[in-house]
């Protein structure tokens, strides 16, 4: 009877155990996490140019970063401040966005920002991101904090020195970005206000036209990502407004250059970074997030009401490997694409063209610290 009781005892404690694993989330993946505090007073008309520019670039580099093997969420966070439109009792700031990874809106958000004269305090703005924002308390996430701008870093009632040490006990890097001749702006505090947290400081010419650099591989890019398009289905009340706002970004990226238009593409081909599972039928279905044999007929796209389960399965395995096709094209041609623009910069850097502007700053910084952390730069297989 002992031995029936303790053999009854070792199953249900191995059945307990088993269903534990199976019912224990997944450990979080690491988290990349970026806010970029922009200077927005009169004269940073161009620097706003190049992030625009820029931004999707930035996003394709951060998403070939993987940890351990492990692909981390990316965030971004945008602020603006020496903005005369804004609050003098918030110090001239405004949060934009909090801490997102909907790459849609942190596009819309970036185009929406407009200049305005006003006083320039970095202390008072990088204290509000630190205050604000949720901050990843892990010491393997990267957090990274990017502030541009071209007067005094020592300006306003809130000293820099003190919010430097407070990111740097929470392994928060303050990385500066001044609009002006490098020495200047070690003159002007800000190399000193990178160093202070282990930061990276960079100058750039904000009033120098992007090197946008046209390649035999966008218009088939483009192509791809037409067709692509036609593979998210907006569901529910959010659906047709994500959807219009996913055209509209490609059309934000688009009028900037078409080199800006197939980066966004391209950033738009990577489902471990652009995922719309808030309003996209297919990334909810994938994602686990919807059945869509028990969601209700209102909330279903056009094109999925009146079908019976199966049709409804069908339509969506049909669209997902669709999608794949679109993205591996994309993925195939943007390997491609890399290889030449390289050669083409490494030229121009021979000839002693100066390349360096917001987006190369930022992705000089995140590749340098995301390695001493431990993360690793995937390189696709194109075999």
């Amino acid at each position: 009877m002992k031995k029936t009781c303790l053999t009854l005892t070792l199953f249900i404690l191995s059945a307990i155990t088993s269903i534990a694993q199976v019912i224990t989330p997944p450990e979080n993946p690491r988290k990349i996490q970026v806010a970029i505090l922009f200077d927005t007073s009169n004269s940073m008309d161009g620097l706003i140019d190049q992030a625009k520019s820029r931004i999707w670039s930035i996003v394709n580099e951060i998403g070939s970063l993987t940890y351990e093997g492990q692909t981390p969420t990316i965030q971004f966070a945008l602020y603006e401040y020496g903005n005369d439109g804004l609050q003098k009792s918030d110090h001239y700031i405004r949060q934009i966005l909090e801490l997102s990874s909907d790459l849609d809106v942190i596009s819309q958000k970036l185009f929406g920002l407009t200049t305005n004269g006003g006083s320039e305090y970095c202390g008072a703005v990088i204290g509000e991101s630190l205050k604000e924002l949720n901050w990843s308390t892990s010491p393997t996430d990267l957090k990274m904090i990017y502030i541009s701008g071209n007067e005094r870093f020592d300006q306003g009632p809130i000293s820099y020195k003190q919010e430097c040490v407070k990111a740097m006990e929470r392994n928060i890097f303050i990385n500066t970005i001044y609009c002006g001749n490098y020495d200047q702006g070690i003159r002007e505090l800000w190399q000193d206000g990178a160093t202070c947290s282990s930061g990276d400081y960079f100058n750039i010419d904000s009033d120098k036209e992007i090197a946008h650099i046209d390649t035999p591989y966008d218009i088939e890019i483009k192509q791809y990502n037409d067709s692509l398009n036609g593979t998210y289905y907006g569901y529910g009340s959010l659906g047709k407004a994500k959807k219009s706002m996913q055209m509209s970004q490609d059309m934000n990226a688009e009028m900037e250059a078409p080199s800006v238009a197939t980066d966004r593409a391209i950033a738009k081909s990577k489902n471990n970074i652009y995922k719309n599972s808030s309003w996209d039928l297919l990334d909810a279905v994938n994602e686990g997030e919807k059945d869509i044999t028990t969601m209700p007929e209102e909330e279903l796209p056009d094109e999925f009401k009146g079908k019976t389960e199966a049709e409804k399965k069908a339509l969506i395995a049909l669209k997902n490997k669709e999608r794949e096709s679109h993205q591996k094209k994309i993925a195939e041609l943007a390997f491609k694409r890399e290889e030449f623009i390289a050669q083409e910069l490494e030229k121009r850097a021979e000839a002693g063209e100066d390349v360096d502007d917001f987006g190369t700053s930022i992705n000089t910084s995140i590749l340098e610290k995301a390695k001493e952390i431990g993360y690793t730069k995937e390189t696709p297989n194109m075999e």
